[in-house]
């Protein structure tokens, strides 16, 4: 039989008018066949980090460019506690620099044997100071000390290696004094501080000066100030001011926006 070409044209649009209404949902209809979802990008647990051939002083993991320092353990506590260090660190000057309100709370991170905690209690009387430390060594020391001596407002606090471990806006001034550069999580700390600073408050950071060959200590265990800023601004602190004019290190001033 032959087709009629106009015939066989009509009934061919016509089938390809209907599969389309067919396949068309309806109005305030989904359709029955999703587009296909694009896969998520894969994120990674720590994108900020890096690795690096482990030096003599340091783990092999980097951020921000500087390879993390060892971690001195608590059986360091004779050289935090050494006759020398207020001729060498000049720490009176430096906790007289910090200008802390009577009522102040302020938190001693990376506390240590408490050197600096129980010469910040007399300038807070009305305030407290939070020891923390991931150590539970140096806190049993601190609260053998904090007996011996009879002070009431000194808060040994058990922190982790990523968080403090605090109430959010519970802190006026948090204070890291050669500490900072061993933190193995610092990105996150960095977070964990933010959020239990005060709007305003500020972080007080002393690290042995880097740009100085005469300072005395291993390189992992120092920074400079460039490095120091780069890595806090980039969590969102405010760089306030260097203070220098201490014998081995800087004391670095940040603000929480």
């Amino acid at each position: 039989m032959k087709r009629h070409p106009i015939l066989t044209s009509v009934l061919l649009l016509g089938l390809a008018i209907g599969l389309f209404l067919w396949t068309k949902p309806a109005s305030g209809q989904a359709s029955a066949v999703a587009p296909a979802a694009t896969p998520p990008l894969p994120v990674s647990a720590e994108p900020q980090y890096g690795t690096c051939k482990a030096s003599s002083d340091g783990i092999g993991k980097t951020y921000q460019g500087r390879e993390i320092a060892q971690v001195m353990g608590h059986p360091g506590i004779g050289w935090l506690e050494r006759t020398e260090r207020e001729k060498e660190e000049a720490p009176s000057k430096a906790i007289a620099a910090l200008k802390l309100a009577p009522d102040a709370v302020i938190a001693d991170l990376g506390a240590g044997s408490g050197y600096y905690t129980f010469r910040l209690a007399p300038l807070v009387p009305q305030g407290r100071v939070v020891a923390i430390d991931i150590q539970p060594e140096m806190l049993d020391y601190m609260k053998e000390e904090m007996r011996a001596r009879g002070v009431k407002n000194v808060q040994p606090h058990l922190g982790s290696v990523t968080e403090l471990k605090l109430p959010d806006a519970s802190l006026d001034a948090v204070l890291m004094v050669d500490a900072y550069h061993e933190f193995d999580h610092p990105a996150e700390m960095l977070g964990s501080i933010k959020a239990a600073l005060k709007k305003g408050g500020r972080i007080y950071l002393l690290e042995f000066r880097a740009e100085d060959p005469k300072v005395p200590i291993k390189p992992h265990h120092r920074m400079t100030e460039a490095q120091a800023r780069k890595e806090l601004e980039a969590a969102g602190f405010r760089f306030l001011e260097n203070r220098p004019d201490l014998p081995w290190q800087h004391l670095l001033v940040f603000e929480k926006p």
